[in-house]
């Protein structure tokens, strides 16, 4: 009997049981043992320890023992396969089994549209939308979303950050490009970070919506695949999107970017998993931050990628349209100010509404540039800066003209210190990315302010 027919049947044992496929190493042990190799040589095949490998088969031969109800080893598991599938083609009976596992190896034979490293079920598509927010209103992102497009469908990419500061319009492009790709998924589940304290529920609350519902009742089986298979089994049995939002809630505040917060701490390995290794499902990252090791993902060609949103430029006219302002010659100089950012825009739209009647002309008459309720967003920003960063921050925002890096005073910050705080003012957003340092006029005239 050739082996990959009894990978075949034992994946379809194993599957119609439980609801599982047999992972990657599972496969190569069964292999191995299929072919009188020890645990050592199966290691070194499968590029790791041979107690991982030991432990491994040790668990799958306790779980084909109680499927087949008998006592099976490493140095038996062929035996009993290859007698067990003779046996039930024959219409043998042997135990209480018969009747299941006939039409099981009948229904294995059946030609299959998978390849043994990449089962597909049977199901229906299912998306979760339900804490997508809903309603938001879209202006012109053709571009960003031909590229989102290109990076998913195409290339499919396996990582996807969406970086820019809050109200710049992530979400709302995030949600028109769902609707837009949406048939291209089996799983499409949009979650926020603070809905889940540690990494761990997170990836558990993933598993329970991706996973079929396993048919058995028997815990020690559930436990034992939910330990077994790994977050990437999951997305190789199905094509997934998952959206998750809010990703800078996983970073600690009061530090440079990249140190994750407590319950969190596996979160660099779990990305560095999921962009080197294959598979067909992509993570898409809401953040106001680009995550170190996706920024190295990224560099290294590891099918990720990151865009940073910028602001609506000459496409936010029709957000002012909408708000009935005065003095149309004005408005590019009032995006120019407030960064073409859609949040900022409309509350300082309906500032200028409350206060100048809709003129724009009389609010930019007047120098101090205005921020009203944009300030609680802009403390967010500013409170989640390590201290090396905000004494960059202040020098930066008290120059008149953008500064190269050359220019710092020796007594401002090391040169390490120095090179740290601006690579992690990038990755916020914060800085330009160009040879001169530059902040946006609405953060210089807020952190300004917090020294007045």
């Amino acid at each position: 009997m050739e082996i990959q027919d009894a990978l075949q049947w034992t994946d379809e044992l194993i599957f119609d049981r439980t609801g599982k496929h047999l992972d990657s190493l599972q496969r190569v042990i069964l292999e191995g043992a299929w072919d009188g190799k020890g645990y050592q040589d199966i290691a070194e095949e499968y590029h790791c320890s041979s107690d991982h490998v030991r432990k491994s088969a040790s668990e799958l031969w306790k779980l084909l023992s109680e499927l087949l109800g008998e006592n099976v080893k490493k140095k038996n598991v062929r035996s009993l396969v290859e007698n067990r599938i003779f046996s039930y083609n024959e219409g043998v009976h042997i135990g209480n089994n018969i009747s299941f596992c006939n039409d099981l190896y009948k229904n294995s034979k059946k030609p299959k549209n998978r390849s043994p490293s990449t089962p597909k079920t049977q199901s229906e598509p299912r998306h979760d939308l339900s804490q997508a927010p809903d309603n938001l209103r879209f202006y012109n992102r053709t571009d960003e979303l031909a590229t989102l497009k290109q990076w998913i469908l195409t290339e499919q990419s396996r990582i996807i950050t969406l970086t820019g500061l809050s109200g710049i319009g992530k979400t709302a492009l995030a949600r028109q490009l769902v609707e837009e790709i949406k048939d291209n998924f089996d799983r499409i589940l949009w979650r926020s970070h603070r809905k889940f304290p540690t990494l761990n529920a997170l990836q558990s609350h993933i598993i329970e919506f991706i996973a079929p519902t396993s048919p058995i009742q028997n815990q020690s089986f559930i436990n034992y695949l939910n330990s077994r298979n790994s977050f990437l089994d999951y997305l190789r049995n199905h094509r997934c999107l998952i959206i998750l939002d809010d990703f800078q809630d996983t970073l600690t505040p009061g530090e440079l970017v990249g140190n994750y917060c407590p319950g969190y701490q596996n979160y660099g390995r779990f990305l560095e998993e999921m962009g080197r290794f294959s598979h067909g499902s992509c993570l898409l990252l809401l953040s106001w931050e680009q995550p170190l090791e996706v920024a190295t993902l990224e560099a290294e060609d590891c099918s990720c990628k990151t865009l940073q949103l910028a602001g609506l430029g000459k496409s936010a006219s029709q957000l002012l349209t909408t708000k009935k302002l005065q003095d149309q010659p004005q408005w590019s100089r009032l995006i120019e100010l407030y960064n073409g950012n859609p949040l900022w825009l409309n509350i300082i739209a309906t500032a200028i509404l409350e206060l100048f009647d809709g003129s724009v002309e009389t609010f930019l008459s007047y120098p101090p540039l205005y921020l009203g309720n944009i300030e609680p967003s802009l403390k967010q920003h500013y409170q989640r800066l390590s201290a090396s960063e905000k004494v960059l921050i202040r020098w930066l925002a008290n120059q008149e003209q953008p500064v190269e890096i050359s220019q710092k005073p020796p007594e401002l910050l090391s040169d390490s210190d120095f090179f740290k705080a601006i690579q992690s003012l990038k990755k916020r957003n914060l800085l330009h990315k160009s040879a001169a340092l530059t902040l946006d006029p609405v953060m210089q005239h807020y952190v300004r302010s917090l020294s007045d």
